[in-house]
């Protein structure tokens, strides 16, 4: 069975979470570098025989055929690059770095290039691939509401637009396009990029976000309508306990595209 050679950009909640089921799993997958912003800082937890590293360079000498990128957004740009020139295949965890103008564009055309794939996984819509299906045929309206307890939205502007401490119902406190919600809340909203980038694109996608005090999980709930007809996708996950803000979905989803890499079966 062939073993993939996996680079990880970053080792926070959802990289060491990544880290671990795989281990947990047996997963025919090889860690062997980890992307930081500082090599000399102790990392607990690190795969056994990983490499840390703290410039993209240095991904040419670990022979990587994936780099899987969790780290935040501005890391995707310098990592991305240097993984789709080198070759590589690039997942990209955080997808609201697509709202900046002409990203998207310019490591699409350089995976062209390079015979690389640019890859956005799933993260925490799990379903999205039936609205990336019914897109083929056509798309009239898709709404993509974002569900979170309130403290899943502290440190975020939301705290500016609403008493997130004085909440006793449900309160929408943002309505607007998939790239301004990408852009105004990046840790809770990369989700938006995902279903925009499945659906009719940033401009064109409708995001409302959500603090309920009577949430427990993050819940998404995605509409549809178009020539195939109409869809309703609802999806409540736990966040990662280290993280409120991200759901344990995303490093689920990025455990599956690993393991896809070798699998006999793919689903």
């Amino acid at each position: 069975m062939r073993t993939s050679r996996v680079v990880l950009v970053g080792f926070g909640a959802i990289g060491q979470a990544v880290a671990r089921l795989l281990a947990e799993r047996g997963a025919p997958a090889r860690i062997v570098g980890v992307g930081v912003r500082d090599a000399a800082v102790p990392r607990p937890g690190l795969p056994e025989g990983a490499r840390l590293i703290d410039r993209p360079e240095a991904l040419e000498g670990l022979r990587a055929d994936l780099v899987v990128e969790a780290a935040g957004r501005d890391s995707v740009a310098p990592w991305a690059r240097a993984a789709l020139g080198a070759g590589v295949d690039c997942a990209v965890g955080s997808t609201s770095a697509f709202a900046q103008p002409g990203l998207l564009d310019a490591l699409t055309a350089r995976a062209r290039e390079t015979g690389a794939r640019l890859i956005v996984p799933a993260g925490a819509l799990g379903g999205i691939g039936v609205l990336a299906s019914a897109a083929r045929m056509g798309l009239d309206r898709v709404e993509h509401r974002i569900v979170k307890p309130p403290r899943a939205w502290k440190g975020t502007e939301a705290e500016a637009l609403c008493d997130l401490g004085a909440l006793d119902e449900p309160t929408e406190f943002f309505t607007g396009s998939a790239d301004d919600a990408a852009a105004r809340f990046p840790q809770n909203a990369n989700v938006a990029l995902i279903t925009a980038l499945a659906g009719m694109g940033p401009g064109a996608t409708q995001i409302t976000l959500v603090a309920d005090p009577d949430a427990s999980l993050n819940r998404h709930e995605i509409s549809a309508a178009g020539a195939f007809g109409a869809l309703r996708l609802e999806i409540a996950a736990n966040p990662l306990p280290e993280n409120p803000k991200s759901s344990a979905m995303t490093a689920l989803s990025l455990v599956r595209l690993i393991e896809n890499r070798d699998a006999a079966l793919v689903i």
